[in-house]
């Protein structure tokens, strides 16, 4: 599967049972008789990018300062300052909004009754704590459980900015649905083998047998993006560069904060050379104005503005897809995306995730649920506080499936 481009927008091209994109009946467990429409075409095109003339330094610094591990405000995306004192009470009003879904599991399940959940989760932050190690960001056996038990009769698809072999490594559940780099590699689930329903797989390319990846032709480009970054970055205690395959990762969680200004200046210099990529925050995205030859001289300030979470800088391709594209791409593949019955339900606390909030908003079905432990704006519907909540929350729907179908 590969992106074509013809002197204007690339066009996904590699047909499918004589579809432009889907994934094969074989691969549907929860709709065996479901064939995705020969009328369904997704086209994807190149993003053209908004210019930013300018950007003022010290919202810069204003946003590095409340990134740091050692800021003890909080922070609404409207810009409000709270006192640590005034944060249980800030969570509380905020909460009136945004209604923890424990609570309000009832309303959630009495608005699904004769109908059908497809559930969408995120990985960190939602199925595991953020830790300082991304390679140590492993879930639960209990975690695992639950996701488990909600997959047995619940069709349930892992969407994460890491890559797809690398969350499906952390899950090692074969009953899933993964799309890694933000919905930009999508695969379904293998067949269960006989006596290996438990195994924990890999997750290896080839193994689950279709692929959708509409950024396969950003892949020469990531690597090279790759490779200066580790190399540049060597010297830097604590910077840790990850290639998530369609998109790299720079952590500076445990970088030295005087050393910020130099990694902002090394992504800086590099993706000067890749007018098609482009820099977000991972748990905080926005553009940060390094698209179609438009560079922004940093004055040494990192450009970030975190959430506190974690601290991570993203390289991803200037393209319209994002996790809201992967939901609406997976519903149509599972025969479940103009039906009437069906109730979309999706879990997760990074930015990226209100793509897929906008959309069950905006599309009048189906809940987002904001995974967060301090307040900020959001399309979701509900909210959980921590992976802990979020656990709590799949044992409920999944050991009360049988009774509210």
């Amino acid at each position: 599967m590969h992106l074509k481009s013809n002197q204007g927008d690339p066009v996904l091209a590699d047909p499918m049972n004589n579809s432009r994109l889907g994934l094969y009946d074989a691969l549907l467990p929860y709709s065996s008789g479901a064939v995705l429409s020969p009328g369904l075409f997704l086209t994807v095109t190149w993003k053209k990018p908004s210019a930013h003339s300018e950007v003022l330094s010290t919202s810069w610094l204003d946003a590095m300062q409340s990134s740091s591990p050692t800021h003890r405000k909080l922070t609404f995306d409207s810009g409000i300052d709270i006192s640590s004192n005034d944060v249980a009470v800030a969570y509380g009003n905020w909460m009136l909004k945004y209604p923890s879904a424990l609570t309000s599991f009832d309303h959630i399940i009495n608005n699904a009754k004769g109908k059908r959940i497809a559930l969408f989760l995120d990985y960190d932050g939602t199925l595991s704590p953020i830790v300082d190690n991304p390679d140590h960001a492993f879930m639960s056996d209990a975690m695992r459980a639950a996701v488990k038990n909600v997959a047995k009769d619940i069709p349930t698809a892992i969407i994460s900015g890491r890559s797809r072999v690398k969350v499906h490594e952390f899950v090692g559940l074969r009953e899933l649905y993964y799309a890694g780099s933000h919905g930009m590699d999508i695969m379904g689930p293998a067949r269960p083998a006989d006596n290996h329903t438990d195994a924990i797989i890999s997750g290896k390319e080839g193994e689950e047998g279709n692929l959708f990846q509409p950024a396969s032709e950003f892949l020469p480009m990531i690597n090279q993006v790759f490779t200066s970054l580790v190399e540049i970055t060597k010297d830097i205690k604590g910077a840790k560069v990850e290639n998530n395959k369609f998109c790299v990762s720079v952590h500076y969680r445990n970088v030295d904060e005087k050393s910020w200004p130099t990694i902002a200046q090394y992504v800086h210099d590099i993706l000067k050379q890749y007018p098609r990529l482009r820099l977000t925050h991972g748990r905080k995205v926005q553009n940060l104005g390094f698209s179609c030859g438009i560079y922004v001289l940093l004055s040494f300030e990192l450009m970030v503005k975190a959430h506190g979470d974690d601290q991570v800088l993203e390289v991803r391709p200037v393209l319209k897809w994002d996790k809201g594209k992967a939901v609406e791409f997976l519903l149509e593949s599972l025969g479940l995306g103009d039906c009437d019955d069906v109730v979309p339900i999706y879990v997760g606390d990074d930015r990226t995730d209100e793509d897929a909030f906008k959309l069950l908003r905006e599309g009048g079905r189906g809940f987002g649920i904001l995974v967060s432990s301090a307040p900020k704006e959001s399309s979701a519907f509900y909210s959980l506080r921590d992976p802990s909540e979020v656990m709590e929350f799949l044992k409920l729907l999944g050991d009360d499936h049988n009774k509210w179908r």
